[in-house]
This record gives structure tokens, sequence and C-alpha cells, in this order.
């Protein structure tokens, strides 16, 4: 640009700096484009702002393949002027799958780890999840569209149980579902820096964190932005796509 504009980069950097451009930043999209986008959207919303009287809205997902990473040598700790470090290189010994559901109300999570993520696993999980929670209160679960919770036998059971109520999120939506937040706290405050020489040694730490949460962090979910708001916005950004 420096040359086409017969300048020098120092003022290309300047002019970049005086317009607020950053060209070199790249932020990534997806505009959805399940036909019924805007029931699903006013359907979930309305569970997070208005949910059912008696009843629970639980966020449902699975963290799948998590690594079990152990680095090449010990790092050296944090120390008054010196941060943290490891090697840039790892171990995997294994991984693991996470389900969870984050329970609106509340902020606490139902966790159960896996070693595989099929609709068998899920299954399971919902069967833990009725079982752990009040019988008397219906269950408004808000989970995406992986060919897992849609199979034969999980369709049959969930027909069985009738306080249970699917909500699917739209395709390409995964923002919607509140536990998808839950599981970047993990990331950041267990998975990142942690250090596992095995698959049950990452076991016992996502169960610690679970706990550590429901007793220290969990806090209510709240939901700022109306269905209205959110639609007029994938609007415009549907708008300003080139034909």
């Amino acid at each position: 640009m420096a040359k086409y504009a017969g300048i020098t980069t120092w003022q290309v950097r300047q002019i970049w700096q005086a317009a607020d451009l950053k060209p070199h930043r790249l932020r990534t999209f997806k505009i959805s484009n399940d036909p019924n986008f805007s029931e699903k959207v006013v359907d979930i919303v309305g569970l997070y702002m208005d949910p059912p009287d008696n009843a629970l809205v639980l966020c449902v997902d699975e963290k799948t393949q998590i690594q079990a990473l152990d680095r090449t040598q010990p790092g050296l700790p944090l120390s008054e002027g010196r941060i943290g470090s490891r090697t840039h290189d790892y171990k995997r010994n294994g991984t693991a799958a996470l389900y969870a559901a984050f329970n609106v109300l509340t902020g606490e999570v139902i966790g159960r780890v896996e070693k595989r993520s099929r609709s068998k696993e899920f299954l399971a999980f919902l069967k833990q999840v009725e079982r752990q929670t009040p019988k008397d209160k219906d269950l408004h679960i808000v989970l995406d569209n992986l060919s897992a919770h849609k199979t034969k036998e999980v369709r049959e059971w969930v027909a069985g149980q009738p306080r249970i109520h699917f909500h699917f999120t739209p395709t390409s939506a995964s923002w919607l579902n509140a536990v998808e937040g839950w599981f970047s706290q993990l990331e950041r405050r267990a998975l990142y820096r942690g250090v596992f020489s095995s698959v049950p040694e990452l076991k016992s730490e996502l169960k610690r964190f679970i706990r550590i949460h429901n007793r220290d962090l969990a806090k209510p979910f709240k939901w700022a932005k109306n269905a209205e708001t959110i639609l007029a916005k994938v609007k415009r950004a549907k708008d300003a796509l080139p034909n």
C-alpha cells in the first residue's frame, strides 16, 4: 500500500491509527441458514427471559475430545518479575468427553464424564439429569442439532418422559446455548494450564471443577438481548453480504 500511494510505511501506519483501521485483524462469522431460525430464536430467548412456571431450563451439550496433555518437561513456576512458563510441545495421554447440563436459574451444572460421545452416552446422561432433578418440575432442555441428540433411542425415551421438552438451537447458532459460556470458563480455568499424565487424572480435574463451580461460582444466568434485537442484527448482517 505504501508503494502504491507513494508514501512511507510509517505514514500508512499513522493513517490507519488515526482512522482506527486495523486491517490485520479478522473476525469469523456464520449466519444460520436454518429455515426456522426466527422461531427457534424466539423460543429459546423466551425460555431465558421468561422461563415457564414450575420448570427448570437446562442448557445441555458435550465437550468432546478433551485431551489429557502432559508437557515434555516440567514448567517453571510463576515468581516475582517472571511469568510462568511451559514447553511448547506436549505428550497426548488420551481423551475424554464431558456432558454438561447448565441450570439457567441457579448457574449450577450437572456433569458426566465419558470415554466417548455417542447417542448411548448422551442417553445415559439424560437419564442422570432426570434422576437428579426435582420430579415435580418440567425440564426444558436447550441443545444443538447433533445427530446423537435425535436418534430413535433418544426420541423414544423422551416420548416416555412427559416432563422433558427439547428445544433445538438453529443450525450454526451454538451461541444461543448458555452452556457454551460455562465451557469457556472450564477451558480457561481448568484445562488451558492443566497438566495431565493420564485420562483418570483429567477426569478427576473435570469433576473437581464442577464441584467447585457449584459450590463457589454458580450464579443465575442473565440473558440481555431480546429476540427482536437479535433478529434485527442478523437481518442487517444478511443485508450486508454481497449478492
